[in-house]
Order: structure tokens, then sequence, then C-alpha cells
């Protein structure tokens, strides 16, 4: 996860629930992508301040949020060289076709206006994520449908690597595979993608009062006129939120809605009552993480990740004979 501010709804629901079912049935890595996100903060600096800042907060919310240290390794990427490494020997047998074709590429070349991302490290970006990915060599990477063909570039630079050099000892790299998630799709309060940089999430660090306003303020079902209209839950933005709470009030809210029992505002307000009810507890245990703690997490996570990147480039060093 690149650290670029602060932690959101979008997040938790999107990924962090599942991260922390996963680490009691995997052998779970959990990255700060801090050199990921200097590809599209590269050229102010106080967005390069930020990264450092939000690496340590980000690494504190997923503690306060349910990852055991003690379980996952949670580390740093800037903090094991052999990303690096790894990422210029691939860039090295990458067609720059592969690269073009990425969605992420094209779609946020036209929608990052503020920041120059004409530039190798952003196209080379999918380089640097199978670098993440093959240094562990990761039988299963946790992704929604949609991220499905960055996850296939991967595949085709282990197999391309495997191909160009097979190596004594067989395959250098396995070709990791998709554990799909079920992760809801989350949009902003305005009904964009939630982002920092639009100002439309609600943040886990939120107080009451500033989620319920950002909340109230949600784009809702735009068929609705009228509080007597009967309701289209599928298409509206706070449904996809009641969808992604736990338990089992999204069906009285979806009947309701449909039968025009229950108007948008009030919708939304109990929406935001739930939402606080769930950000209460990982609010507190947030305020007793300490940086000495998180900075303990990462030294650790550091030498766990270290040792097994620095065997997987030892072997990848041989099959290249340098």
């Amino acid at each position: 996860m690149r650290p670029t501010g602060a932690m959101h709804l979008g997040h938790l629901f999107g990924a962090l629930g599942n991260w922390v079912k996963l680490q009691d049935d995997y052998e779970t890595f959990y990255m700060v992508a801090d050199w990921h996100a200097m590809t599209t903060l590269y050229d102010k600096s106080s967005d390069m301040t930020m990264i450092k800042s939000s690496s340590n907060d980000m690494v504190a919310d997923w503690i306060s949020c349910g990852i055991d240290t003690s379980k996952s390794c949670v580390f740093r990427q800037s903090d094991i060289p052999a990303h690096s490494e790894l990422f210029l020997i691939l860039s090295m047998i990458t067609p720059l076709g592969w690269l073009m074709r990425c969605p992420t590429y094209k779609e946020q070349l036209k929608e990052i206006k503020n920041h120059d991302l004409n530039t190798f490290g952003f196209l080379g970006y999918p380089v640097l994520q199978a670098a993440d990915i093959l240094l562990y060599k990761a039988d299963c990477v946790p992704v929604g449908e949609d991220q499905l063909p960055h996850l296939e570039i991967t595949r085709e630079i282990a197999r391309r690597f495997n191909h160009l050099y097979p190596g004594a000892g067989g395959k250098v790299f396995p070709e990791p595979k998709a554990l799909l998630t079920n992760s809801p799709k989350l949009l902003g309060t305005d009904g964009r993608k939630m982002s920092k940089s639009y100002d439309n999430a609600v943040n886990l660090g939120d107080d009451e009062k500033t989620a319920a306003k950002k909340i109230a303020r949600m784009i809702t079902d735009p068929e609705r006129i009228h509080k007597s209209d009967p309701g289209h839950p599928d298409v509206c933005s706070v449904f996809s939120y009641w969808k992604a709470v736990p338990g089992e009030k999204n069906k009285e809210i979806k009947s309701a809605c449909k039968d025009a029992s229950i108007g948008c505002v009030e919708c939304k307000k109990r929406l935001a009552e739930e939402i606080n009810s769930l950000l209460a507890p990982i609010k507190e245990r947030r305020k007793k993480i300490s940086g000495d703690e998180v900075n303990k997490a990462l030294e650790e996570g550091a030498k766990k990740a270290g040792a097994a990147a620095a065997e997987t480039l030892q072997s990848v060093r041989k099959s290249i004979s340098i």
C-alpha cells in the first residue's frame, strides 16, 4: 500500500479487512510501498516529506485495524535494497508494449494533472511491482478483479525471465496466482473514486462529527427525487457502504429504501452512526500505538523480508551469471 496520506474507509473495506483474515491462513508480507509513492509524488519536497511520515502512520493504522506483526511480516520497501536491484534486472527484459498497455498507466495519465507523469519511473512501475512480488516467490497475491491485468504483467515477466534464464535448478520464479477478494467498490462522497486528493474520503481518524458531515453530503440515488419515491439501492453509492458494513442491517435498509419507508437523509444518518461505531475501537487502539512499536515492527519486518529477498536475488544472479 502506498503511503500517500490518511487511511480511509476504502482502504479498510477494500483491503485491510481482508489482510487481517489472510494472516491466519497464509504466510503474509505487507509492504509499505514508499518507492511506488515516489512515482507520482517526486516533484514536490512537501510530498516527499509526507511519504516518510505517512509510512509510520500507515503502519500504526494497520496494527489498529488488526494486523498482527507477530504473524505478518510488515516492512518498508526502501529498507530492502533487493527491490531496486531486481527492478533493474527485470526492466532489462520487459518489452515497452507491455507497460504502455497497462490500464492504470493510461488512466492516471489522464486523471493526474498536478504532477508530470511522463517519466521512466511511472511507466516502469509495474516492473517494480513485479519485483516486489517475485522477490518473495509469492504463490498468491490478494487482488480484486479490476487488478488482474496488473498481476498478469508480473506473471508475464516471470515467464519471460524463466524462459531466458532457465538456470540449472529449474524455474527461478513461480507465476503468482490471483487470490480474488470480494472487496466492495466504494466511491467517494462525491461519486468519484475515493481519494485524498479529491477531498471525498471518510478517513479512519475522522472524529464523529466530521465523518457524519461527510456522509451527509454523499450523492444518493439520482432517480429518487422525493422521499415517497421508491429507491434503487443497487445504484446508490450510500448503499455500497451499507453492503460493506458487517452484519445484516444492509438487508433492512435495502428493503426500506425500495418501499420508500426510509428517506435518503435518514439513511445517511443511520449510516454515519454505523460507521462511527465501527471506527470507534480502531481509533481507541490507534491512540495506544507508540512510535517505538511501529519502528520495532518495521525493523523486525526488514530482517525477515531482507533475508527472503537476498536468497531470491542470489538465485537470480546465479541464473543470469552475474
